[in-house]
């Protein structure tokens, strides 16, 4: 409610006027104001209080002024009062609905055209403080899924489209990972490449198996720790130290004696084969027969064998051989790597070949010193036994990579196999989706993916929020919409518009939802939507005058306070109702505002009208109203109370108290006094007697037909009425023509004839 207008500066007509600070305004306040003295201001104000809005003050804002504007008003919610000054109010009074020009511009029309603008604003002026709630928040989710889709376009550009591989970037981020996707790339682009190259993968022979001989230790061990048991130490001492004193090669040559005397015939069987001696008394001979027997023989052939065989299955060609074969694998695996996944082939040739002679040398060392001296057994040494473990250590490196090589065999039979039955364009699209798989999961695309995926769903939970906010604001839509459509045409019926409103419904537009009602005239609908009319149809402009255009914007406005189940505390503005609007549609705008005074918590009606204004007036509780007017104060405007009983008196009645006046106590300006005697009797009688006294006819007319009637026995007046007719306007009509102000006013005659004119004009 607003309590008083304490401050009014520097706006509009008003320079600085306090004038009003201590008038009270009531629940019905009525301000009334000339034409360009500021009644448009007023409202202004009080719709910039309303809104909160600064423009409607701004743009107002007093030409030549040093100052800005500064508005102070005493309203609801204070103390402080609510205070515009540097442009902005302190506070507002939002539960205030304002009716003027911008009402009507914002909400129905500008000029003769009802645009989108006009429709959408209607729709929340329909929809009411709940509806409006209502609809902001669907309004605002749908912003937000507007946002979340210009995110969305944001985060889906972001993603390379050379990753998608074809795919939406819905499918592509819903890619599942797979752990082993780069493998499986590789084996399928291995695929791919044997498909591409059959004939080579079919005709390139798979990996051989390295081939390198183990030392048979244990052989030449034994081999060295050999001898003859028939021959014991002390003979083979004795053989040995006679061998030493018999030269070079002496073992070998005595050996071949010691055959050839064997073969000798018996009876020369103890013969010496070289000098022909007995040799039954040799002391030794038994002995060389020992040492030379077929079990020596037997040594020395497993000394000179065991020896052969370790040269030549350790022959210098097994390491060439060794290497060839590792240069081959290398060159095959470097072809099949290109089709199969292998293991490295790692192989130290000059490792294992420089082991492999140590220990070769060492053992062939061993076998010569058993040569040397076949009956005496050699030791193995430490250092052997080393560098031949050594070599059957890399000999176990060549039978693991063996191993591997029968594997990879398998891995390449299969690759042969895939190759003769592949289908390029199956395996080709394989590679891609794998290779989409794998650009999908990179760390840099998931993060993108995972930003999409976690805005795609909070654009579904908004969505959803969205839907309930609409079938929300639609069923509180279908509810609201019939009941205003109601009620405008109630409204509507008393101004007699003759026409009425039909299928007041939302309209939900791309720009926003928007209002929609036909006028209904002769049972003819003209719809009032988008579009333009074409020229000769039927349309808003063309088929309702500017009254009827003001009667809906009223209807408009009354049935948006009567639905609002807040109006109890709601302050009304009404600015210039009754533009445009003939004396009938006054009269009910009259008494619909007499009733929404009751209703609400204030009306302040603002008006260029007094009569309308007073109409108001007499028919108000004297007690809750109160009433302004602004007067002119200088250059500007002021505020003051204003004295509507003073100017809702006719111009009959205030005659009629002037001349009782002068009659009971003299003191009046006779001139004017005796002026008004001929028009109160004139307004007498055209009330009294409207048959025979019409509009226009003339008073001295009326008296003939008064004389003419009473002597035709038809009287309209009796005989002494005539009379006294006749007399009194004889006397009137000295002060009627122009010659009136040379007459002499006699003060008892003008008593007398005034007296006798109340008399008249009394009567019952």
């Amino acid at each position: 409610m607003i309590n008083n207008l304490q401050l009014i500066r520097n706006v509009g007509r008003f320079d600085s006027v306090n004038a009003a600070a201590n008038i009270a305004l009531a629940r019905l306040t009525l301000i009334y104001a000339e034409n360009g003295r500021g009644k448009t201001t007023l409202a202004a104000i009080l719709r910039s209080l309303a809104t909160g809005d600064a423009i409607p003050i701004l743009e107002r804002r007093r030409l030549a002024a040093q100052h800005p504007p500064h508005v102070v008003v005493g309203c609801a919610g204070g103390p402080p009062a609510a205070m515009f000054q540097n442009g902005t109010w302190n506070r507002t009074l939002a539960n205030m609905a304002v009716f003027d020009d911008v009402f009507i511009d914002q909400n129905l029309y500008s000029g003769l055209v009802v645009g989108v603008d006009h429709r959408q604003n209607l729709h929340e002026l329909i929809l009411g403080a709940q509806g409006v709630a209502l609809n902001q928040q669907l309004q605002n989710l749908i912003a937000q899924v507007e946002a979340h889709n210009r995110t969305l376009r944001q985060r889906e550009s972001a993603i390379p489209v050379a990753e998608l591989g074809g795919f939406t970037v819905d499918k592509f981020c819903e890619l599942p990972a797979n752990p082993n996707v780069a493998g499986e790339i590789a084996a399928a682009e291995r695929d791919l490449a044997a498909a591409r190259e059959q004939d080579p993968v079919r005709n390139t022979p798979a990996f051989e198996l390295l081939s390198f001989p183990a030392f048979d230790l244990q052989t030449i061990e034994a081999v060295l720790q050999a001898g003859v048991q028939e021959l014991d130490a002390a003979a083979a001492a004795r053989v040995q130290e006679h061998l030493a004193t018999s030269g070079r090669n002496a073992e070998e040559w005595i050996g071949e004696g010691m055959r050839r005397q064997a073969e000798r015939p018996p009876q020369v069987a103890e013969e010496c084969v070289f000098c022909a001696q007995n040799l039954g008394g040799s002391p030794v001979i038994s002995h060389y027969r020992a040492f030379f027997s077929d079990a020596y023989r037997t040594l020395q052939r497993d000394i000179v064998g065991t020896a052969a065989a370790l040269n030549q299955t350790h022959n210098d060609n097994i390491a060439t051989g060794l290497e060839r074969s590792v240069r081959v694998l290398g060159e095959r695996r470097q072809f099949w790597s290109r089709f199969a996944d292998l293991p490295p082939i790692q192989i130290d040739t000059a490792t294992i070949v420089r082991d492999w002679q140590t220990a070769r040398n060492q053992l062939a060392t061993l076998l010569t010193q058993k040569r040397a001296a076949p009956l005496d057994a050699v030791a193995v040494p430490d250092a052997v036994r080393a560098a031949a473990q050594l070599h059957e250590t890399n000999l176990a490196t060549i039978a693991q990579i063996n191993q591997q090589l029968a594997q990879a065999n398998q891995a390449l039979a299969a690759v042969k196999q895939r190759a003769e039955n592949a289908n390029l364009v199956a395996i080709s699209a394989s590679v891609s989706r794998l290779k989409v798989v794998q650009a999908r999961h990179s760390a840099a695309t998931s993060a993108l993916c995972v930003a999409y995926s976690a805005e795609k769903q909070a654009k579904a939970a908004t969505e959803l929020l969205r839907e309930e906010a609409k079938t929300a604001l639609d069923q509180y839509r279908a509810i609201v919409f019939p009941s205003y459509q109601a009620a405008i045409n109630r409204y509507l019926t008393p101004f007699n518009a003759g026409f009425h409103l039909d299928a007041v419904i939302a309209v939900n537009t791309r720009g926003g939802p928007t209002c929609s009602y036909n006028v209904i005239i002769n049972n003819t609908a003209v719809t009032v939507g988008g579009g333009n009319a074409q020229a000769g149809e039927h349309s808003f402009r063309n088929t309702l005058s500017a009254g009827d255009r003001n009667a809906l914007a009223l209807a408009f406005f009354f049935a948006s306070i009567e639905l609002d189940p807040n109006r109890g505390t709601k302050t009304v503005v009404i600015d210039d109702p009754v533009s445009s609007l003939d004396e009938h549609r006054c009269l009910t705008t009259v008494q619909v505002i007499r009733r929404l005074a009751a209703s609400v918590s204030q009306v302040v009606v603002l008006s260029h009208s007094k009569p309308f204004l007073c109409s108001i007036w007499e028919g108000a509780d004297q007690n809750t109203t109160v009433a302004l007017k602004v007067t002119r104060d200088g250059n500007g405007s002021s505020i003051e109370s204003w004295g509507v009983d003073r100017d809702c008196v006719t111009e009959h009645d205030r005659r009629h108290e002037a001349l009782r006046e002068y009659v009971r106590n003299g003191g009046q300006i006779e001139q004017e006094i005796a002026r008004s005697l001929r028009p109160m009797l004139e307004a007498f009688l055209r009330v009294a007697y409207p048959e025979h006294f019409p509009p226009g006819s003339m008073l001295g007319h009326f008296r003939n037909t008064c004389e003419q009637r009473l002597q035709a026995g038809q009287s309209v007046l009796n005989q002494a009425d005539t009379h006294e007719l006749r007399e009194l306007i004889e006397y009137a009509n000295q002060f009627h023509h122009e010659n009136w102000q040379a007459v002499v006013i006699n003060d008892v005659a003008l008593a007398g004839f005034g007296s006798r004119t109340l008399a008249f004009i009394s009567r019952p």
